[in-house]
């Protein structure tokens, strides 16, 4: 499944719950989306505090909630994800981490 595909499934479902209408108690704004990932993320986190391994089911459905925001992110800001990885890909190419 290609990241298009993805994302068009993920605007699918957010119009369908309406939170995309102005007056939604949920506004689809970047900055609310932005909190959101780092929320999500920091979920992620969490299935690790006490150990180093995660339920995979749990785990599974916490990186699918960080990319379903990260992919809303990036659509409502017209960045194209797929060429954004490509190009970070290269600019890292050369660079090297102490």
């Amino acid at each position: 499944m290609d990241i298009k595909t993805l994302e068009d499934a993920m605007h699918a479902f957010v119009a369908g719950k309406g939170w995309y209408r102005p007056d939604s108690p949920h506004p689809q704004t970047p900055k609310n989306l932005a909190v959101s990932l780092v929320i999500e993320a920091s979920e992620v986190l969490e299935l690790y505090q006490w150990g180093e391994q995660a339920d995979p089911e749990q785990l599974a459905g916490e990186l699918a909630d960080v990319l379903l925001y990260l992919l809303q992110i990036a659509s409502l800001n017209d960045i194209d994800l797929s060429q954004a990885v490509m190009d970070k890909l290269r600019a890292n190419h050369n660079r090297s981490w102490e």
